[in-house]
C-alpha cells in the first residue's frame, strides 16, 4: 500500500495509539509491549511498508504434486498466512461422510464429489474471504481442479477480491505421475489408500496436462525439482543471521 499523507499519517497513528492502549493486561502479559509490536506492524503495512495491494495466492495441483510444500514455502518467505484446506476442513468432512454412510477418507465416491466436497470448497473459501475483507495478503492451497478450470468460478473470486482491493494470482503446481506417485506413497496418508490401491484407474480421472482456465503462473515440479529448489532457499533463509 502507498504511504499515507503527512496530516493523515499523524492523526491515524494518533487514533491507533489510542485505540491500543484499551488492551490492558489481565495478568502478568506484558501489554505494552504487545501494544508496540502490534503498532510497528501497522505503521509498516499502513504508513509506507508494502507499496502492492494485498493478494490472494492459490496454489493448485494434483494429490501429489507439491502444492503444500511450495505454499508452505511462500508463507514463509512472505509472512502471509497459509490457509490449507486438508487441516481446515478435515475434521468436518470426515465425521459429515460418516454420517452420510462413507467412509472417513472417501474422496472419490459421487457422494463426495457431490454433497461432501462442495461445502468443503465452500468452508475453505470463507476463510479466504475473511482475509480478503480485512485485507489481509493469503496463500490457500487446495486441489481447486474444478475451480482453477471452471472460468466463471475463478472471476467471481477475481470480481469478488477486487472489490475489496486484493489482487488474485492462481499457481498451478505442474508434476509428473511418477513423482506424485512416490510423493503420495511417501506421506501415507489414509485418505490416500484408494488412490494408491488402484493407481491406474485414479490416473483415468485425471489429465496431468490441465491448465487453470484464467491468467496465472506454473510451477514446474517434475521430478520434485522446484519443491528441492524451495527447501535450498529454505534452508539458505534460515541460516541468515538476524
Amino acid at each position: 500500500m502507498t504511504p499515507l499523507p503527512e496530516q493523515r499519517n499523524g492523526s491515524h497513528v494518533i487514533a491507533v495509539e489510542r485505540a491500543l492502549t484499551r488492551i490492558a493486561d489481565g495478568g502478568g502479559f506484558d501489554s505494552y509491549g504487545w501494544q508496540q509490536r502490534v503498532m510497528e506492524a501497522w505503521k509498516r503495512r499502513r504508513t509506507g511498508g508494502d507499496p502492492h495491494k494485498p493478494c490472494v495466492v492459490l496454489v493448485g495441483g494434483f494429490a501429489g504434486s507439491g502444492k503444500t510444500e511450495f505454499a508452505r514455502f511462500l508463507t514463509q518467505l512472505t509472512g502471509w498466512p497459509l490457509v490449507d484446506k486438508d487441516p481446515l476442513t478435515r475434521p468436518l468432512v470426515e465425521p459429515l461422510l460418516l454420517s452420510l454412510g462413507s467412509q472417513a477418507h472417501d474422496r472419490h465416491t459421487d457422494l463426495y464429489r457431490e454433497k461432501v466436497r462442495p461445502a468443503e470448497y465452500t468452508a475453505l473459501m470463507q476463510a479466504v474471504y475473511s482475509n480478503v475483507n480485512c485485507g489481509i495478503s493469503t496463500v490457500v492451497t487446495a486441489p481447486f481442479i474444478a475451480e482453477l478450470t471452471d472460468e466463471q468460478w475463478m472471476q467471481r473470486l477475481i470480481n469478488k477480491c477486487s472489490a475489496q482491493g486484493v489482487d488474485v494470482a492462481p499457481i498451478w503446481v505442474r508434476c509428473d505421475v511418477e513423482s506424485m506417485h512416490e510423493y503420495i506413497s511417501h506421506r501415507g496418508a489414509a485418505r490416500d489408500a484408494w488412490k494408491l490401491e488402484r493407481w491406474d484407474e485414479y490416473l483415468k480421472t485425471i489429465d496431468v496436462d490441465v491448465r487453470p482456465s484464467v491468467p496465472h503462473l506454473v510451477v514446474d515440479n517434475r521430478l520434485g525439482t522446484a519443491i528441492s529448489l524451495a527447501d535450498q532457499a529454505r534452508q539458505a533463509i534460515g541460516a541468515m543471521p538476524l
